[in-house]
């Protein structure tokens, strides 16, 4: 299943999986990151899984898997294991279906949700009770939204998407001019949302609607809890973005961008493909080179921000040497 090359003894029955620190018989447990090699020796688990590359230091006592990558094995292992619950089917009572709303096969609405007019729920969609769909939205195949996701108006979700409890897609997104006397005018925002499908966006995540056009979430991306996506924002294919983070109007990331937690950006900037943005970074500018690493506030390649964090952490010693300097200087 996994690909992979076992060593091994004999059978061994697998009855669960387990961290590396916490396993003991019957379970399969793997090692990824070297900060847990500490725990190889003393590891009882069944089996297992490491990478190809890996060097025991003594004779193991379990079955050991390697494999190319052992996270993404272990990911495999998880979903043989996976407990969730029964299947959802039918539709509940009470719910509220506009009579002009389009409902497709095998679908599941949950009690108090609420589908408004010309919306469509595509086959075998998953609506969790508490939800809201709003007018002339689009739920794709087997896209799943849990309890109390709110979708405004006009909106796509294509399929295969996951939605968590307490996400709203489409809220207006931040735009107000200021006129006469300082009064703040609502600018309309009279576009929507398209998010494309294999997308998973987190609990609580707000992904604002467009001024004009659309805010677009591009297939397989994966967005974490408590992240706000501003309006007009573009997040490229394939690109994660850890909790927490923001991301001011019309800024564009590429495909295949990392963003750590609370990571800031600015609005109308441009993030190559295969950027990597450290956590609690800030992007006050555009990055046009593919595959940059950057850290800090304002964000610098990831390099140059940690020389300046050494010479930071140095100072109160500079600042010693200086003053006695100073002091030898004035005694002459």
């Amino acid at each position: 299943m996994l690909g992979g090359k076992l060593e091994s003894h004999g059978e061994i029955m697998i009855s669960h999986p387990a961290k590396i620190e916490d396993a003991g018989d019957g379970s399969i447990s793997f090692l990824a990151n070297p900060k847990y090699e500490k725990h190889v020796a003393s590891c009882k688990a069944s089996a297992l899984i490491v990478s190809n590359n890996f060097s025991l230091q003594h004779a193991a006592s379990m079955a050991i898997i390697r494999v190319e990558d052992p996270y993404l094995a272990f990911a495999k292992v998880l979903e043989l294991f996976s407990i969730s619950d029964e299947p959802a089917k039918g539709i509940e009572d009470p719910v509220f279906i506009h009579p002009e709303a389009k409902i497709g096969k095998d679908v599941y609405i949950g009690a108090f949700s609420y589908i408004g007019k010309g919306a469509v729920i595509a086959d075998g969609a998953l609506i969790y009770p508490q939800s809201y769909i709003g007018q002339q939205v689009h739920i794709g195949k087997n896209s799943i939204l849990y309890a109390g996701v709110k979708v405004y108006h006009h909106c796509h979700i294509a399929e295969h998407c996951i939605i968590h409890s307490g996400a709203i897609i489409g809220a207006d997104g931040f735009g107000f001019a200021l006129g006469e006397n300082d009064m703040f005018s609502k600018i309309p925002q009279t576009g929507h949302v398209v998010i494309e499908e294999n997308v998973e966006i987190g609990a609580n995540t707000c992904i604002d609607r467009a001024v004009i056009g659309a805010t677009r979430i591009m297939a397989n991306a994966k967005i974490d809890n408590l992240v706000q996506i501003a309006h007009n924002v573009e997040i490229g294919q394939n690109t994660a973005i850890a909790a927490l983070a923001g991301i001011s109007g019309s800024t564009k990331l590429g495909n295949s961008c990392l963003v750590g937690g609370q990571a800031g950006f600015a609005g109308h900037i441009s993030i190559a493909d295969g950027t990597k943005i450290n956590a609690q970074s800030a992007l006050i500018k555009s990055i046009t080179k593919p595959g940059t690493a950057v850290s800090g506030s304002p964000a610098v390649p990831f390099r140059d921000n940690y020389r300046a964090l050494a010479i930071l952490n140095r100072l109160p010693e500079l600042e010693k040497r200086i003053k006695e300097l100073e002091a030898k200087s004035g005694k002459s």
